[in-house]
C-alpha cells in the first residue's frame, strides 16, 4: 500500500498535479469549479475535464486580504490569492455557483483582478419545486451555451449523455470503493480514501476511473488500517485537505463515512442518463446535494446525517466548518442539537482553510472519543 498511498498523496499536494498535466499534454482543457452544485458532466464535454479548486499548501492571504474582508472565509481568500500569483493560470476558466457572499465575492474579484477568459456564475434558486427546476434547467442550458461559444465543443444532448455516462462510471467506482468502510475493519484509512476522492476530482473521468481502479487493485482485500477506538462520520462544508483527516485518525479515530461538500456525497449521487440529460442534472443539483444553503429540508438533511451515521456503524458525528461560513455556521448549531435529540454523539470543530491547530484538534478528538467511552 505503501506506494499508491504515496503517489495521491502527492497528487493532493500541488493544484497542478501529473494527472493534469497528463491531460492537458493531450490536448484537453482543464475548467476550475468551487461547488458541489457545479454539475461536472458540463464541464467534461469534448476535450474538456473538470478540477476543483484548491490551494493545497496556502501559506498566506496577504494579497488577497486587499481586495477581500477578514470576515470573507479563508477558503474564498486562498483561491483568490493563488489566482493573483498566478497559480490558476493554466485553467482554461472558471465556473461558480451563486451558493454565498463569499463566492461571490471571490469571483467579483477574479474577474477584475485576474481576467480568465472564461467565467460563468451559474445562479441556483435556494428552494425546490417546479418553478425552480425550469429556472435551473434554463440556468444549465445557458452554461453549456456559454461553453459552447467559447471553445467551440458541442454541448447538445447526445454530447452531454455521453458524458454523463463516463462520470457514472467514476461514481459507481468510487461508491462502491467507499461501501467497504462500512466492514468492521476497512481495508484502508479514511485518510486514504479523501485522497482518492481529491485526487478523482482533478483528472478526466475516464483518468480518474483508472486510477480508482489502479488504487482497488493495489489495495486488495486485507486490512490495512491500524486499530481504532471509535468510528466516525465527517461532516461539514469544503474540505479538500487529506490531513485534515490525518489527524483525526491519528488519535484512535476511523473516519468511515463522510457527508461534506468535496466528500462521498453529494456529489456521488447517481444520475440517469436517459431524457433529457439537463433535466437530470438539475433534479440533481436541486434535490441531490442536501446543501444548507436550500432554505428547505432541514429535517431532511438530518435524517440523512442520522441514517448514514446508522449505515457506516459510526459512534458519532464530527461537524466541521470554515470560520465565518455563513451556510454551515448557521446549520451546524442547529445539527448539532438535532443530532444530540436522534442519540448521536456529536463533535463540532471550527477551522481555517489551511492546516493550523493541530495540537487543540487532537485534543478535541481526543476528549470526544473519551466522552463516548471508547
Amino acid at each position: 500500500m505503501t506506494a499508491p498511498m504515496t503517489g495521491l498523496a502527492g497528487l493532493c499536494a500541488d493544484v497542478r498535479n501529473e494527472l493534469i498535466e497528463e491531460a492537458m499534454g493531450r490536448g484537453m482543457i482543464p475548467l476550475g469549479y468551487t461547488c458541489s452544485m457545479v454539475p461536472r458532466a458540463l464541464l467534461a464535454v469534448g476535450t474538456l475535464f473538470p478540477v476543483r479548486m484548491r490551494a493545497p499548501g496556502v501559506a498566506g492571504t496577504e494579497c488577497a486580504d486587499v481586495y477581500l474582508s477578514s470576515v470573507i472565509c479563508s477558503y474564498s481568500r486562498s483561491l483568490l490569492e493563488f489566482a493573483l500569483d498566478g497559480r490558476y493560470d493554466f485553467l482554461g476558466g472558471w465556473v461558480f455557483v451563486a451558493c454565498c457572499d463569499h463566492l461571490r465575492r471571490l469571483c467579483d474579484n477574479l474577474e477584475y483582478n485576474a481576467k480568465p477568459d472564461f467565467s460563468h456564475t451559474l445562479d441556483i434558486p435556494h428552494r425546490g419545486g417546479p418553478a425552480a427546476l425550469e429556472w435551473t434547467v434554463e440556468e444549465l442550458r445557458r452554461l453549456a451555451r456559454a461553453i459552447e461559444r467559447h471553445f467551440d465543443v458541442d454541448m447538445g444532448d447526445d454530447a452531454v449523455r455521453a458524458a454523463m455516462v463516463a462520470e457514472g462510471e467514476l461514481v459507481d467506482a468510487l461508491r462502491e470503493l467507499g461501501a467497504l468502510r462500512k466492514k468492521p475493519q476497512p481495508p484502508f484509512s479514511g485518510t486514504d480514501y479523501h485522497r482518492v476522492l481529491m485526487a478523482a476530482q482533478s483528472a478526466p473521468p475516464a483518468r480518474a476511473l483508472e486510477l480508482v481502479r489502479e488504487f482497488r487493485e493495489a489495495m486488495g482485500d486485507a486490512s490495512d488500517t491500524a486499530p481504532y477506538r471509535a468510528r466516525f462520520l465527517l461532516v461539514g462544508g469544503s474540505l479538500d485537505d487529506p490531513a485534515y483527516t490525518a489527524v483525526i485518525e491519528s488519535q484512535g479515530g476511523l473516519v468511515v463515512a463522510d457527508r461534506y461538500c468535496t466528500g462521498s456525497y453529494p456529489w456521488l449521487d447517481p444520475v440517469d442518463a436517459g431524457g433529457d440529460p439537463f433535466v437530470a442534472l438539475a433534479r440533481q443539483v436541486l434535490d441531490g446535494n442536501r446543501c444548507p444553503r436550500m432554505m428547505e429540508g432541514f429535517a431532511q438533511r438530518v435524517n440523512y446525517i442520522v441514517d448514514l451515521a446508522r449505515e457506516y456503524a459510526a459512534d458519532g458525528v464530527i461537524i466541521q466548518s470554515i470560520k465565518f461560513c455563513d451556510t454551515w455556521g448557521v446549520e451546524a448549531s442547529a445539527l448539532v442539537t438535532a443530532l444530540r435529540e436522534a442519540g448521536v454523539p456529536v463533535l463540532r470543530l471550527e477551522r481555517e482553510y489551511r492546516q493550523s491547530g493541530e495540537g487543540q484538534l487532537r485534543t478535541r478528538v481526543q476528549a470526544f472519543i473519551e466522552s463516548m467511552g471508547k
